[in-house]
Order: structure tokens, then C-alpha cells, then sequence
């Protein structure tokens, strides 16, 4: 990454400071339009607009006040344009806007949209982005549809129409934002509910490479490495963490307990589904038990995939250090999958990744400890949730006070601007002009 330089008096920032600038100004402006008087039904301070309009831009689903019944329409529609700006990409809204407009995207705005989509080359951007506009507005119209036929019958069209398409987009965008202050609970056993919402949010978190791939291509073998390890590997931790769920709450009163069978396994899918990278529950989630809490915690740090509307690692991370760690217990030098080799930059930024986020969650958790009185474990849960921009609370979130919200609205932007944009930001490159010889420390 090139460092900042002037040329005819202009500044040239690089793209990650400007995507972190973006962010900030656009909360900012979140902030002010949830302020004003008739954006509200009761008056609100600006530290919970503030803490609103992060949770709704960098789509986590975290709540100070709620949704449905502290602020009115205006209010909620200032939400979801955040939501919907945070899920689909700062830079993607702004060349699709030019686009529309008959501009020109230029090559500093194809490498800022590069550092929005994550991605390693800024060559075909401009088709991704237009595929991306296509599959999120597929979704989410075929989304509200399909809820329309459970929340019409039972709110009237007006509400039913809103709440359906709040929800679609929502859910798409992996925010976790509901309009009922259960989330989705009173339709613990509905099979649309549980179906459609879920399907939005695994689409949503696969990340738009995935999806395009998909798209374009509908052939395994010609699938890029990435999407095979997305698809394997979104798979995998679905089923795992289903019957894990259901084995671990099944009798438990408090959440799968006092359910028909039937019900449970739609739960158990829902939180499976959703616990990675969406925010939305069906049970209690303050009521499960310490074991599957702490299943939860790990699976929101591992969160969704790269270039999607989900925080986390990413599981693409997450896979790459298990097949690095069995690589080396197997005496093996390289790291191999599906006939390619993953090369050692790739698996020395995962490594960076990972300490870069467990040193962000532990030093966050640390400070929320002095600053805040609460159970370790609640603390814990709310501190990866804002990480992960998942959403999910054991209920002390809007127990904060100012210095707690902070700490929260801290993390919730890190963890959706992402660790590994701050460090490259804060990280000088300065070429080697020595070479040192090998040394030898002992490890472990």
C-alpha cells in the first residue's frame, strides 16, 4: 500500500483511510437524522444515536433502544438505509451511483472499491458490482414476498408490507435489526420464517465473490479456491453447529425445553444459521446454557465470508489456520486443498488476522471489565457480538453506561472495517536493505 502523497496541493489518501473516513462521516450523518425530533417517539441522547446508527452501518444488530417502539417510520427508514449502505458497501453504493449517473469510475475509485470488496485485483470490479446490485435486490424483493405471506395475514398490508421488506433487508445484510423486541421468537416454529429469513443471511454471508461465482459458473470444478472452502466449509460448521445445538438445549426450560420436537429442530437450525453472522434469535439467548454460549462465542469470532454483508475472521480464515496447524503436525511444508497450494503470504496474513483480533477482543473485554460491572461471560458474549457484527445479546446491552458504549461503538467499527485494514493503515512499509542470517528459538 502506497503511503500518503501530494501532488498539485491535492491529498491522496490510501483506500483504507479514506473507507475508515467514509464510515466515520457516514455515522456521523446516521447519527444527526436520528436526532431529530420526528425521527423518534420519545426523546433519545446522542450517545444512543450514535451507538444506532454504528450498530445499523456496520450491521451488527446491537440495540440500546428499540426498534419498533422508540423510533417512528422516519426513524426506521434511516436504519435500514444504513443497513442496507453498511451490507452492500460504502464504495459498491457509490459506482453504482455513478454509474446510474453516466460518470466515469476512474482507477482510485476501482481501488478503493477494491479495499471495500476485499479483493486482490481491481481488474473486472465494475461487473462485480453490478452482479452484487442484481443478487442483492433479487433477494430482497423475493425475501419480502415470501414474509409478506406470514406478517400480512397477521399485521394487515400497511404493516405487513413494511415489516417484510425491514425484515428481508435486515436479514440479507446480516444485521440482526427487528421490528419485534424478541426478534423473531413468536415464530419459533413457523417453517417460512425459518426457512426464508435464514437462506437470506447464509446468501448474504457467503460473500459476493461466492455468489458471482455461483452466478456465472454453476460448474464445482471450476469453482475458485475460495468458493470451495466457502461452500465446504459453510456446510460443515451449518450441520456441526445445528446438532450441537440441539444436543446441548434440548431439555433446557429455558430455551428448547418446553418445545414439541418439531420445534426444536426448526430452533436449533435458526440459531445455527443465524449465530455466525446474523443477530437474529428465535429462543432466549440469555437463557442457554455456559457450554453453548461458549459455542456461540467461537462461532461469531469465526463469522462469514470475505467480501460479504458478515464480520468475523471469516471462515476461509478460519480454515486456512486448521489446514496450516495440521500441515505442520504432518511434517508437511506446504498447505494444500483441492489440488491447489495456499501460499505462505496467504497463511502469514491469517496468522496476523487472528492476533490482530484476539488482541482487539481481549483488550476491548479488559477495558469493558474496569469500566463496566457485569458477569464475565455476558460481557464476553456482547464484546464478540460487536467483533463479529452479529447482533446477538444476553440482554445487557442497554446496560452500558456512556463509557461502555464507547468501548461497544469501538469495536462494532473495527469489527466491520475490519482489523486488517487498521493494521495495513497503521503500518509502515519500509523496504529491507539488510539481509540477517537464520536463527533458532524454541517454541512451545
Amino acid at each position: 500500500m502506497a503511503l500518503p502523497y501530494t501532488k498539485r496541493g491535492v491529498t491522496h489518501l490510501p483506500p483504507p483511510l479514506v473507507l475508515v473516513l467514509l464510515y466515520f462521516v457516514l455515522i456521523l450523518i446516521g447519527a444527526i437524522a436520528l436526532k431529530v425530533p420526528f425521527a423518534t417517539a420519545i426523546p433519545i441522547t446522542w450517545s444512543e444515536a450514535i451507538f444506532t446508527a454504528t450498530s445499523a452501518l456496520t450491521v451488527t444488530g446491537l440495540i440500546v433502544l428499540d426498534t419498533s417502539a422508540d423510533f417512528n417510520l422516519f426513524g426506521q427508514i434511516v436504519i435500514i438505509c444504513l443497513i442496507q449502505l453498511g451490507g452492500l458497501g460504502l464504495m459498491t453504493f457509490a459506482v453504482l451511483i455513478l454509474s446510474m449517473l453516466g460518470l466515469p469510475v476512474g482507477f482510485t475509485q476501482n481501488l478503493y472499491l477494491r479495499e471495500d470488496l476485499n479483493q486482490t485485483s481491481a481488474s473486472d470490479l465494475f461487473s462485480l458490482t453490478k452482479m452484487i446490485l442484481r443478487v442483492v435486490l433479487l433477494c430482497e424483493i423475493v425475501g419480502a414476498a415470501l414474509l409478506a405471506l406470514v406478517f400480512i395475514p397477521e399485521f394487515g398490508w400497511r404493516e405487513g408490507i413494511w415489516q417484510s421488506f425491514f425484515h428481508s433487508i435486515s436479514a440479507f445484510n446480516n444485521a440482526g435489526f427487528s421490528l419485534f423486541p424478541d426478534s423473531l421468537s413468536h415464530w419459533v416454529g413457523n417453517p417460512v420464517v425459518n426457512i426464508i429469513v435464514p437462506l437470506l443471511f447464509i446468501i448474504g454471508g457467503l460473500g459476493f465473490t461466492v455468489v458471482s461465482d455461483i452466478w456465472r459458473i454453476h460448474n464445482w470444478r471450476q469453482f475458485s479456491l475460495h468458493t470451495k472452502l466457502m461452500l465446504v466449509g459453510t456446510i460443515v460448521l451449518l450441520i456441526w453447529s445445528t446438532l450441537t445445538f440441539a444436543a446441548m438445549e434440548w431439555t433446557n426450560p429455558a430455551t428448547l425445553g418446553g418445545l414439541d420436537w418439531a420445534t426444536k429442530l426448526w430452533a436449533s437450525w435458526f440459531q445455527a444459521a443465524s449465530t455466525r453472522t446474523a443477530g437474529f434469535n428465535t429462543v432466549d439467548i440469555g437463557g442457554m446454557t455456559d457450554s453453548t454460549t461458549l459455542m456461540f462465542m467461537l462461532l461469531m469470532v469465526i463469522g462469514a465470508g470475505s467480501s460479504s454483508t458478515g464480520g468475523g475472521i471469516k471462515v476461509t480464515t478460519f480454515i486456512v489456520l486448521v489446514l496450516a496447524t495440521l500441515a505442520f503436525f504432518k511434517r508437511r511444508p506446504t498447505v494444500d486443498i483441492f489440488g491447489r497450494r495456499i501460499s505462505a503470504d496467504q497463511v502469514m496474513k491469517v496468522l496476523a488476522l487472528v492476533m490482530v483480533t484476539l488482541s482487539l477482543i481481549l483488550t476491548s473485554l479488559f477495558a469493558m471489565l474496569i469500566f463496566h460491572e457485569g458477569a464475565f461471560l455476558d460481557l464476553a458474549f456482547e464484546a464478540i457480538s460487536a467483533f463479529g457484527t452479529v447482533g446477538l445479546s444476553r440482554g445487557v446491552t442497554d446496560q452500558f453506561d456512556p463509557i461502555g458504549r464507547i468501548i461497544m461503538i469501538f469495536i462494532m467499527f473495527i469489527g466491520r472495517v475490519g482489523p486488517l485494514t487498521i493494521g495495513f493503515l497503521l503500518a509502515a512499509q519500509k523496504p529491507k536493505r539488510i539481509s540477517y542470517p537464520t536463527g533458532t528459538i524454541y517454541l512451545g
